[in-house]
């Protein structure tokens, strides 16, 4: 159990108090891990600019990659989030799952954004040249090759904030990788 705390809204600053603000409006609430961000008086607007900068991706781009990066930093917070927020971008839960393992078996394009995001995840940014081949060979394009990358850092800096501080998981937890059937 962590001992690191989830600040309040009345524990953290004015400029982070307004970020809670925006956050319970939009979703209903603060995500834990959201909340941890604001320990610090410009990380969580900083995180949440990087987090919501515009990109080539879509929003169930987006999510192959979140899941399979989270996947591979065992993120079980992220992977939580990433699953309920997999769900209403569409996919199934059998198909979070693959994209939690790096594949997408009922999509060309995707199984290539999920494998270049595992394999740079997996590789710490070291690509595998086959891997960003096969990317490029689905349809993707430098811009999407650049803004997957930006994306593999988004994801891996909350994944460590929440490996390092292990804050509660306030999402349904994410099925375990096992039940996937690919």
């Amino acid at each position: 159990m962590s001992t690191f705390n989830v600040p309040t809204r009345a524990e953290v600053s004015p400029a982070n108090q307004a970020i809670f603000d925006n956050l319970e409006k939009g979703l209903g609430f603060v995500p834990n891990l959201f909340a941890t961000y604001a320990h610090s008086e410009n990380a969580l607007g900083n995180y949440l600019a990087l987090s919501g900068a515009k990109t080539s991706l879509n929003a169930k781009q987006k999510e192959v990659v979140n899941l399979a990066v989270s996947q591979v930093n065992e993120c079980n917070y992220c992977l939580a989030a990433h699953t309920a927020i997999g769900k209403l971008n569409g996919f199934t839960d059998s198909q979070i799952l693959e994209l939690r393992a790096g594949e997408a078996s009922f999509d060309s394009k995707l199984n290539a954004l999920a494998r270049l995001a595992r394999n740079i995840t997996e590789n710490r940014g070291a690509a595998d040249q086959e891997v960003v081949a096969n990317f490029f060979n689905a349809g993707w394009t430098k811009e999407n090759l650049v803004d997957t990358i930006v994306l593999v850092g988004d994801k891996t800096i909350s994944n460590y904030l929440h490996r390092t501080t292990e804050v509660p998981v306030d999402f349904p937890a994410a099925q375990p990788l096992e039940a996937v059937t690919v």
